[in-house]
């Protein structure tokens, strides 16, 4: 299977620090991929250079063919690599459909003279906008708080809002960084579910940061290791369940040999 975004031999140097040390990296087109490690390990910072956040000390980012190490955030995000963030980053004073009508603007073609005057053509792109907006609420399962204030979201709500205004972006790769965070376990199977259908239903690819752990069994085709800013495994959920060096960063040395 061909891969949407590559990661090339990611090195970051923070003064005397290495956050991430050689890390190469593969998101299959249309794949299911999870990035997991103890706390410290590196997930978050290799995310960051993904999205344009970080600049590598050393190494490369290709997406769809084409090097997308030196772009800026809205650059990457424009081009079709959109993402979630750990801490929910909503525009709490404005409406479920303002926030995913925001995430539209690198799509839309309206001019300020445009929506100054009116125009006809400004008017047919923003009723289309409203649509498109609704329908990213429908899909995500949130339609009926279109008019809704983000700030008065439920919290599972708030993280499905998230992921329509990164949809909105019309994205062929979608990160979600700790997207389960604060759900119970009912709402995390049913997260699992719903990321399926985001890839079957989008043909987007999916990269995940995530803690719980039968979330990313459930979910990931394959998954990738970090520990101390290393690679220190990558294989099928079966193959990462039963990796000693893994059940190591977990669980502390000498655990792995004995279970």
């Amino acid at each position: 299977m061909s891969s949407i975004l590559s990661a090339e031999n990611i090195t970051v140097e923070f003064g005397g620090l290495v956050a991430v040390n050689d890390v190469s990296f593969d998101i299959p087109e249309k794949g299911i991929v999870s990035l997991i490690g103890p706390n410290g390990a590196g997930k978050t910072t290799f995310f960051n250079i993904l999205t344009g956040l970080y600049k590598p000390t050393s190494g490369h980012v290709m997406y769809d063919g084409a090097e997308i190490t030196a772009l800026v955030p809205h650059k990457i995000a424009s081009a079709g690599v959109a993402r979630t963030f750990q801490n929910i980053r909503l525009f709490g004073s404005m409406t479920a459909e303002e926030n995913v009508m925001v995430a539209m603007h690198s799509h839309l073609k309206a001019t300020l003279a445009g929506t100054i005057l009116g125009l006809p053509s400004q008017r047919r792109e923003e009723k289309a906008a409203r649509e498109e907006a609704r329908a990213l609420l429908e899909f995500v399962g949130i339609g009926k708080t279109a008019t809704e204030f983000a700030r008065n979201l439920s919290y599972g709500d708030q993280r499905r809002l998230e992921v329509a205004r990164a949809l909105a972006l019309r994205p062929k790769v979608l990160l979600l960084d700790e997207p389960t965070a604060g759900m119970n376990p009912q709402e995390s199977s049913v997260f699992v579910d719903f990321v399926h259908r985001i890839r079957d239903e989008k043909g987007i690819s999916i990269l995940l940061i995530e803690h719980d752990m039968a979330v990313v069994m459930k979910v990931s085709e394959r998954i990738t290791v970090l520990d101390r800013g290393e690679k220190i495994a990558e294989g099928s959920p079966a193959e990462i369940k039963s990796n000693p060096r893994v059940i190591e960063a977990y669980l502390g040395k000498g655990v792995g040999a004995g279970h």
